[in-house]
């Protein structure tokens, strides 16, 4: 493990409810929530798109050189450290999923990816994880794709770890579950892009003095015109590697996120990233972005019955 990473886990831990959601009298009692289960002082009834998400970029991209890798922890890693959006590229390999970023292979597979979610949404059901599945370096007919996800789900058993439905849920229906945004024409699910559901920011061909105007744009869009699902992508492959422009972009964005004019914006959408490890206290910026004075409903009876199929 890196000295980096060490100490981004080590601080994120130590992270309290109030540090991460503010503290309001509707709190029934004082408990400790990390960065590891932060979705549990939110309310059941609150809507996915009034939520502010850390997400990663390319989520499984960690090899091949630095023009290729956008991140350098394990998606299991993502989601103990807050990352709650998946960016999954599958490429068609017979009857699996391999992951891939273009034509490098990621050394995981679908499978891997899934069993990372399960484990986790095992251990924290409070908590529930996006995933945007997307076809990668492969030209496979969208029914083709389709026949190998049902694989996945019926063949494989994978079908009680998703929530497959066309309509953004509340977060109570999510819970210990991954939201499927089916960025294929095959898949079901969340339509991904769909302009009556989403409004996305991705302009990964800007260098990061031109990308970074548009992150902040998109942040007052989302605070001021609530309503749809705003992905806001701080990522960008322009000119320099990832790592490189996201060692420009992150401190912009965590300086935005805590100045005085984000202070009070809650509902900020998803903002998948690169390398979001590499600035320790960046994550836990955009946890803060989320209204944390509502109180869950769902009780400890509720949270067995998600787990039962995993037993």
């Amino acid at each position: 493990m890196s000295v980096d990473r060490r100490t981004f886990l080590t601080g994120a831990a130590a992270v309290s409810a109030t540090a991460l959601l503010g503290s309001t009298g509707a709190v029934a009692a004082p408990r400790t929530l990390s960065v590891q289960d932060w979705m549990a002082g939110l309310g059941d009834s609150t809507p996915i798109q009034r939520l502010t998400i850390p997400g990663t970029h390319d989520s499984g991209a960690r090899v091949g050189g630095p023009w290729v890798a956008c991140q350098n922890t394990a998606v299991a890693d993502q989601l103990r450290a807050g990352i709650r959006f998946l960016d999954v590229r599958c490429r068609v390999t017979g009857d699996s999923f391999a992951i891939h970023h273009g034509a490098y292979y990621q050394n995981l597979m679908f499978g891997d990816v899934l069993i990372a979610c399960r484990d986790f949404l095992r251990e924290r059901p409070s908590e529930t994880v996006l995933m945007r599945v997307k076809q990668e370096y492969s030209e496979a007919a969208d029914a083709e794709f389709r026949r190998i996800f049902d694989l996945y789900l019926d063949g494989k058993g994978w079908r009680p770890l998703f929530r497959i439905d066309a309509g953004l849920p509340a977060l109570g229906q999510a819970r210990g579950r991954v939201v499927l945004l089916a960025d294929n024409g095959g898949l079901p699910g969340v339509r991904y892009g769909d302009p009556a559901l989403f409004d996305i920011q991705d302009d990964y061909m800007a260098e990061p003095g031109a990308k970074y105007p548009k992150i902040e744009a998109h942040f007052r869009k989302a605070a001021q015109q609530p309503g749809k699902l705003f992905l806001n992508y701080v990522s960008t492959s322009a000119l320099l590697p990832p790592r490189w422009n996201s060692d420009r972009l992150n401190p912009r964005v965590h300086g935005f996120l805590d100045g005085a004019e984000a202070g009070g914006w809650t509902g900020l959408g998803v903002v998948p990233m690169d390398f979001p490890n590499t600035r320790p206290g960046l994550v836990e910026s955009l946890i803060r972005h989320n209204a944390g004075s509502a109180r869950r409903s769902h009780t400890g009876e509720k949270r067995r019955q998600v787990l039962d199929w995993a037993r």
